[in-house]
């Protein structure tokens, strides 16, 4: 892998931050009534901007072995992160879009429960040391069900990193609980 360079993602982080405030689209009462949804699809659709949410997401990613993307804005993200890293990519699926055979977790959700997955044939996992990438950071839940599955596959997840973290729904702390507090947790900008 090559090596990432401090300098080089702490300016994509300050270009990805300007571009979230220039582009990201406010979208009151989604997913439901009395939420603000801030949709980043806008951001990712512009060129500089996609460039720094992706440079600026390798921020302190060191030793990474493989970069895993959460379903499904993850997968944008995780490939092109993985590009920057030069390592390889692995979708974390939502349950049901796999052929078999699975590794399999469920975990709760506020609203219900859920399953991801990812293939139990044709790649080794253990001992490879990987880097967790989603798009928002609201409960933890599905970062640690996601980091669960692939300890499981005998991987080890060395990172978590997002674009957005939405501060006051506690993920940072989920994660804490459900990985232990060495693992750090990466957030492009803080909403």
């Amino acid at each position: 892998m090559a090596g990432v360079v401090p300098e080089r993602t702490e300016q994509a982080l300050s270009r990805a931050r300007e571009a979230i405030v220039r582009h990201a689209r406010l979208v009151d009462d989604f997913p439901s009534p009395g939420i603000a949804f801030k949709d980043l699809t806008p951001v990712l659709a512009d060129a500089e901007g996609l460039s720094a949410i992706v440079t600026a997401l390798t921020h302190g990613c060191n030793d990474v072995d493989l970069v895993a993307g959460i379903d499904a804005r993850g997968f944008l993200l995780g490939g092109a992160v993985a590009r920057e890293l030069e390592v390889g990519v692995l979708a974390v699926r939502k349950g049901g879009k796999l052929p078999p055979p699975v590794h399999a977790v469920d975990y709760s959700l506020e609203y219900g429960s859920a399953r991801l997955e990812i293939p139990a044939d044709g790649l080794v996992l253990t001992g490879r040391r990987v880097l967790l990438v989603d798009d928002v950071l609201a409960t933890g839940g599905t970062a640690v069900a996601a980091a669960e599955l692939l300890q499981r596959a005998g991987a080890s997840v060395v990172g978590v990193a997002v674009i957005m973290e939405i501060v006051g729904l506690g993920g940072r702390d989920t994660i804490a609980r459900g990985l232990g507090a060495g693992v750090p947790v990466h957030s492009v900008a803080l909403d």
